[in-house]
């Protein structure tokens, strides 16, 4: 029973993390179009390996290039395991559980060494509601299982958090410049006022501050021009091109844009629920939270002036803020029999209690959110009734790609998948495709076999539940008329 309790002492909180981030990933494994790039390169080195010439990104580039390295990391941990499931010939939808779980370790490892830092600074009391209040969020633990740029560099914020925490502020520089450098640019809008913080406070000094960053820099450079040159076939550092497309051309707000306000009016709340009236409670108990809250508030700030925002691009600040909630639970709890304290404690377990409720809903949403890669999950299972030897060809328009698709997704051979773009409606009666995943539902020349619902808004009543989800059609799965023994099957139409 001790070394039992030992364990649990020193891994239960990484148990609790755990086991919702990997909830999550069983409940919704498939990926939406952020995610394209590295689930693909993922899936092209542990599937095609040194074939580079079969890699999707050649074929399907993106609107900016990214780099290969998170997905390389990933890759190598994950190989193992794919090999054996090759071996047993396993479908690729293991691998991507796979990917995704080697992921989200990485990702809360670096949280845990956050995390243990905390409780050296703040007590164990602290970190304690550091892991409730995180458990009870969705978005860091939906989130640190996706392959987005965003998350591993998120990986490498919460290194930097920690490094700062234990007073390592030149590490903590360098873990920010690296992922500035390689995974995200916007880092820089960290690392500019956290540096600034260092050397005004005088915990560092400018000469050996230049000296360290320039190297890292320097490497960061040559490592991530080395690698994805050879990977993109030409000379290339990708994140100065994304960084001249989103910030110096401002082409990302092409895909939409929100008032200054909106992080701290609608991201911030979503993504912190409860912790969001209590950061603002920590900062007010506890001068020392304040020090750590002014560089990750001008984080913030300053990326409010790019007019496209995504909580995404925020998502390295959620665990300063948590801290800050963190501390002013513990604060509220210790006092819990005083005056009008036993209120305000009250009140804290309120917010608790719809902090749950909230993150129930959204996964649900979430759930609900990746239609055609249930659709393309039911064509591979239905579609095994046709004849070996014949090849099933299956076409997959642009939204369907972009909202649950990957290569993780395919079936060997017989079957091919194309993702040809711009293919005009009616032309695909002239093509030989067998089925088709599209958002439209009538196609010539092909029967639509059924629909997948998805996610579409959210419903607030009188009664109970008080909330419930809206969903519609989104994805069109349609049949060759051509295909007599598709046609001939009972389908649940649409």
């Amino acid at each position: 029973m001790v070394p039992n309790s030992k364990f649990m002492q020193i891994y239960g909180y990484d148990l609790l993390l755990g086991s919702i981030a990997a909830f999550y990933v069983f409940m919704a494994p498939y990926t939406k179009v952020e995610e394209s790039f590295n689930v693909q390169a993922m899936h092209d080195i542990l599937y095609h390996r040194h074939h580079i010439d079969k890699y999707d990104h050649l074929e399907f580039p993106g609107v900016v290039p990214r780099t290969f390295i998170g997905a390389l990391l990933v890759s190598i941990f994950t190989s193992p395991f794919v090999l054996v499931a090759s071996l047993l010939q396993l479908p690729k939808i293991y691998s991507l559980y796979a990917v995704r779980l080697v992921l989200g370790c990485v990702i809360l490892s670096t949280l845990r060494f956050f995390r243990i830092q905390i409780r050296k600074n703040f007590g164990s009391q602290v970190e304690a509601f550091f892991v409730l209040l995180t458990a009870l969020q969705f978005h860091v633990l939906f989130y640190c299982t996706r392959p987005l740029p965003n998350i591993l560099a998120f990986g490498l914020v919460n290194l930097a958090y920690g490094y700062w925490f234990a007073q390592s502020f030149y590490a903590a520089l360098n873990c920010l410049i690296f992922a500035t450098i390689v995974f995200r640019c916007d880092i820089l809008l960290l690392v500019s006022p956290l540096g600034l913080e260092l050397l005004l406070t005088r915990s560092i000094s400018l000469r050996k501050a230049v000296i360290s960053c320039v190297i890292t820099t320097l490497f960061s450079i040559g490592l991530t021009t080395l690698v994805d040159s050879v990977m993109w076939r030409k000379l290339l550092w990708p994140e100065l091109e994304v960084f001249w497309f989103n910030s110096v051309l401002n082409r990302s707000s092409e895909w939409g844009t929100h008032a200054f306000h909106w992080y701290f009016t609608s991201a911030l709340p979503r993504s912190l629920l409860a912790a969001y009236p209590l950061f603002v409670l920590g900062i007010l108990l506890d001068r020392r939270v304040l020090f750590y809250a002014i560089p990750v508030l001008s984080f913030v700030l300053l990326y409010s002036k790019l007019p496209h925002k995504e909580l995404r691009f925020i998502i390295s600040s959620l665990p300063i803020f948590n801290l800050s909630a963190a501390v002013a639970a513990s604060r509220v709890y210790n006092n819990r029999k005083k005056s009008y304290w036993k209120y305000v404690y009250v009140g804290m377990l309120g917010l608790f209690l719809i902090s749950l409720g909230c993150t129930i809903v959204t996964f649900m949403a979430s759930y609900e959110n990746y239609p055609s890669g249930y659709g393309l999950k039911a064509v591979n299972k239905m579609g095994h009734s046709t004849n070996n030897s014949n090849e099933v060809w299956v076409h997959i328009d642009t939204y369907s790609a972009m909202n649950g698709i990957s290569r993780f997704c395919e079936n060997p051979d017989p079957w091919w998948y194309s993702k040809e773009e711009g293919i005009p409606l009616l032309e695909f009666q002239n093509r030989n495709f067998t089925y088709l995943l599209s958002e439209h539902a009538l196609i010539n020349g092909f029967e639509c076999l059924f629909s997948i619902n998805g996610f579409s808004r959210v419903n607030l009543r009188l009664g109970f539940p008080p909330i419930s989800l809206v969903k519609k059609p989104m994805v069109y799965v349609h049949g060759n008329v051509k295909n007599e023994e598709i046609i001939g099957r009972s389908w649940p139409g649409c």
